[in-house]
């Protein structure tokens, strides 16, 4: 097994697995489980299908050179977008995510709708295939380019299944939204390390060879959280020069 790439792929899609779990929750105690469970059910069908069709005969048709970079320069630009959330959140320029106020609403949703959790809701399920699907799509995107980057799909494969295992598994034991899962800082990590693998695939794609191979990934991944770090710390200063300057003023 490849460790680099199935804990790059258990890392990003358990944040959208839990984001998942979310809606599926508040679908379940409003609308009862076969509702909820036919919605996320079908999605899971659906977005397995995606990985068979778009992942292994990619394989066999394309140059690994060009997924290489083409998957690489993807995943590049869909860690930095990650980063950049990540460190806005941080900074106090975006609002944290809640997921626990998400619940919540969704909750309220579900209950405004009708329905009594008997037999089976159409709105409830097409609401958990939907929320299951968009965040399930994202996990499929990071386990195809994780894993064709890289060579080694099987690897990505297994460290999403683990991610899904221990989400559904979290929400059992739980029956709530993981409130104590840390996503922002979950979402750094992963932004981090899909930017350094998507720089490091990139390159190799246009034929840069890497000072030691894997080793260099590292190196990569340290000058991101330097540099994200180093960009955190700016943000910080400068929001609270403004706010108290316009103290100040005021």
């Amino acid at each position: 097994m490849n460790w680099y790439v199935a804990g790059a792929s258990f890392l990003g899609t358990a944040v959208e697995f839990v984001e998942a779990l979310t809606i599926v929750l508040a679908v379940l105690l409003t609308k009862g489980w076969r509702t909820a469970m036919i919605g996320a059910s079908l999605a899971v069908v659906v977005l397995a299908a995606l990985v068979l069709i778009l992942g292994y005969p990619l394989v066999h048709i394309v140059q690994l050179g060009i997924v290489q970079f083409v998957v690489g320069l993807l995943m590049l630009l869909f860690g930095m977008r990650w980063l950049r959330k990540a460190i806005l959140r941080y900074t106090g320029y975006k609002a944290v995510h809640d997921e626990a106020k998400a619940f919540a609403q969704e909750l309220d949703r579900q209950r405004k709708s009708g329905g009594n959790g008997a037999g089976i809701d159409g709105f409830g399920a097409l609401t958990t295939f939907n929320g299951v699907f968009l965040e399930g799509l994202e996990s499929v995107f990071i386990v195809i380019t994780v894993g064709l980057s890289a060579g080694a799909l099987p690897s990505a494969v297994e460290g999403c299944l683990a991610a899904f295992v221990l989400v559904i598994l979290a929400g059992i034991a739980f029956k709530r939204p993981l409130q104590t899962v840390p996503e922002n800082t979950l979402k750094f990590v992963v932004g981090v390390m899909l930017s350094a693998f998507g720089t490091f695939w990139a390159g190799e794609g246009l034929g840069i060879a890497w000072w030691n191979r894997d080793v260099s990934i590292v190196i990569v991944m340290a000058f991101y959280l330097a540099a994200s770090l180093l960009f955190v710390s700016y943000l910080r200063a400068t929001r609270r020069a403004a706010v108290t300057e316009k103290a100040h003023g005021a």
